[in-house]
């Protein structure tokens, strides 16, 4: 006898378990056939990362290499990244990295009911990819300073080497990273569990940090600058965009959706 086993496009993504129950009579006979793993899927059109095109699937969930732009706008450079989302116990590490993330560990129902849906999950593998949150993060960020004792961000050329390396040392950040190190960290993570990721280079990258939309400056009445605020402007800054629709906000948008790894003010 053969089964077929359909999931719900909605349905948790995650470990299962597969048992057989056979109920003759009053007697009740329970097999245990094996693990299976859900995963979001974008060739599913009634899935929430659901992506029409093939070649935009094939770049932005089936490529494990890509090219991440650093440096400045005088001076623009591509880097070579190795995303490597289909290696070996890369899948274990991405789903463990759920279930050691601070809103597994306050609420663990709560949590799992949510791994149905990219937005949701999209925030907690953000705040995984830092280690700032005591939550076992999968990275440091340091941008001054020595590097001796660890590595420099600028040596890192993929995720796999650093993903292995968190789950070697049980799970503690790995130093050191920087924007296009989370960035590339989270890509990887995010198309391992099928979402539909790319990164995001912008040079001269205003860092506001005040919530009023502006950079500003101040100066005194002579005309000399003052050190008084926060805001500033960085060479660039790499994020991530991730391809799902927005029930919560409307058709409108639906899309490609901002998330951000790289540690910088506390957010809700």
């Amino acid at each position: 006898t053969s089964f077929t086993i359909s999931s719900p496009a909605n349905a948790v993504i995650g470990r299962y378990n597969l048992i057989l129950q056979v109920i003759s009579g009053n007697k009740i006979f329970s097999r245990f056939l094996g693990q299976f793993v859900l995963l979001f899927n974008p060739w599913c059109p009634g899935d929430a990362v659901y992506m029409a095109n093939e070649n935009e699937r094939e770049e932005y969930v089936l490529n494990e290499n890509g090219i991440i732009f650093v440096g400045n706008a005088k001076y623009i450079e591509a880097r070579g990244w190795y995303y490597g989302q289909f290696q070996d116990q890369l899948l274990n590490i991405c789903l463990t990295m759920l279930d050691l993330s601070l809103y597994y560990r306050q609420d663990g129902a709560m949590d799992v009911s949510r791994r149905g849906d990219p937005k949701y999950v999209g925030r907690v593998i953000s705040s995984m990819i830092n280690g700032n949150d005591n939550d076992n993060g999968v990275l440091l960020g340091k941008w001054q300073g020595s590097f001796h004792s660890h590595e420099n961000p600028s040596r890192w050329d993929g995720s796999v080497v650093i993903l292995q390396k968190w789950r070697q040392d049980n799970y503690k950040p790995v130093q050191y990273g920087q924007c296009w190190v989370f960035a590339g960290v989270m890509c990887t993570v995010l198309r391992c569990l099928g979402i539909p990721t790319r990164l995001v280079s912008n040079f001269n990258s205003a860092h506001d940090v005040d919530r009023n939309l502006s950079i500003d400056k101040y100066y005194d009445s002579s005309g000399k600058s003052l050190n008084v605020g926060k805001d500033s402007t960085w060479d660039y800054h790499v994020w991530n965009e991730s391809w799902f629709v927005r029930p919560d906000l409307g058709t409108a948008y639906n899309g490609w959706q901002v998330l951000d790894a790289t540690p910088q003010e506390q957010s809700k």
